[in-house]
């Protein structure tokens, strides 16, 4: 069973948290995600979960990171500023292996910039912001529908794979409103429990260690410094870093496939677009009003780790147009992935590409 709502981007993301069973929500109000802080205080301590509002962002991933260790689905939400306190905290969660949800709002920067308006500045950061080598995985929902959606599977991603995962979604998602389909239960995947016997970062054959929360009669040493599958710290030993950081990155990058998550329009066609986010709506909008198969469509609704195999679904493609909320980001994956030539479309201020704008571009390059 189900019900239908008609509700904000942001409240549908709390709404998602809480059917995926999230108990612990650690943040700081900032524009343009406070929604979701809003809804999490007033819903999250009704279903037995804990809300607190912490000093400041780097106070908030903290608590998130500790609250999951406890067992807890843990999350805090965020906008760029925000985002850029967190990063130290993200690397520590990276190779603690804590995993936790991050929501990114994203508005208009660098620095305080456009804190309501809407922009994609941040996706490189939410890859490569924190320091060293890692690999992550991050979301980006184009409805509100997706809010909900995709925050559910961003927790399962968490658990699945121990790593920090980020719903990258922005400020035209965030407030928008539209109908959304709330069912009863969803399925949900914890992460494997450590086994018995085994030391408490010993990886299985995913590379994903088994985990063993505080409390449940497992001593389990927790650092940051580079560690053994004990979890004591191995800092002057490099192959002891390099199996480590391997490990790290090859248990997210060697299941790309698995993560991977597109949508497909026109395959045969000869130009496509390719997007992630609101800019989406935009080449719908498009593709509706001048039906024609020689335009294809990728829609990513995961874009790290980055699918580049789903480019492969076109093989009459003779140019990809990507247009982004920044002055070219995820392009230059797109770039370095395909022979044929990829044409960025950024667009910076606040707001989205127009149909008229996309038109113009498309007709240039058809």
């Amino acid at each position: 069973m189900s019900r239908t709502e008609f509700m904000q981007g942001n409240a549908a993301c709390a709404e998602g948290a809480l059917a995926a069973g999230c108990r612990f929500f650690g943040g700081y109000p900032i524009t343009p995600s406070t929604e979701i802080a809003e809804t999490m205080a007033r819903r999250l301590p009704k279903a037995g979960g804990v809300f607190i509002s912490m000093e400041d962002e780097l106070a908030s991933i903290a608590a998130v990171i500790g609250a999951a260790w406890t067992g807890a689905r843990a999350m805090t939400a965020t906008s760029g500023p925000g985002f850029s306190l967190m990063m130290e905290n993200i690397g520590y969660a990276a190779m603690t292996e804590t995993p936790c949800v991050v929501v990114n709002i994203q508005r208009g920067g660098p620095s305080t910039g456009q804190p309501t308006r809407a922009a994609q500045g941040d996706m490189l950061q939410c890859r490569f912001g924190s320091h060293g080598d890692y690999s992550t995985i991050a979301l980006t929902p184009n409805s509100v529908q997706e809010m909900f959606d995709l925050t559910v599977k961003a927790f399962d991603l968490a658990d699945r794979f121990r790593v920090p995962t980020f719903l990258m979604s922005d400020e035209i998602v965030g407030h928008m409103r539209e109908r959304v389909t709330i069912p009863d239960a969803v399925e949900v995947e914890r992460p494997r429990p450590l086994a018995e016997g085994s030391l408490p970062f010993e990886a299985g054959d995913d590379g994903v260690p088994g985990f063993a929360p505080f409390g449940s009669g497992r001593a389990v040493h927790v650092t940051g410094l580079t560690h053994d599958e004990r979890g004591y710290p191995d800092t002057t030993d490099p192959e002891a870093h390099d199996k480590l950081v391997r490990r790290l990155v090859a248990k997210i990058e060697s299941a790309r496939r698995d993560i991977a998550d597109y949508e497909v329009v026109n395959p045969d066609a000869e130009t496509v677009f390719v997007t992630y986010g609101p800019p989406s709506r935009t080449v719908e909008q498009v593709m509706r009003d001048r039906p024609d198969d020689s335009i294809g469509h990728l829609r990513l609704r995961v874009v790290w780790p980055f699918p580049e195999f789903a480019l492969k679904v076109f093989p009459n493609a003779r140019t990809f147009l990507m247009p982004e909320l920044n002055m070219g980001q995820m392009v230059r994956e797109v770039q370095r992935h395909v022979d044929q030539p990829v044409i960025s479309i950024p667009k910076i201020g606040g707001e989205l590409h127009t149909p008229a704008e996309l038109v113009r571009v498309l007709e240039v390059y058809r």
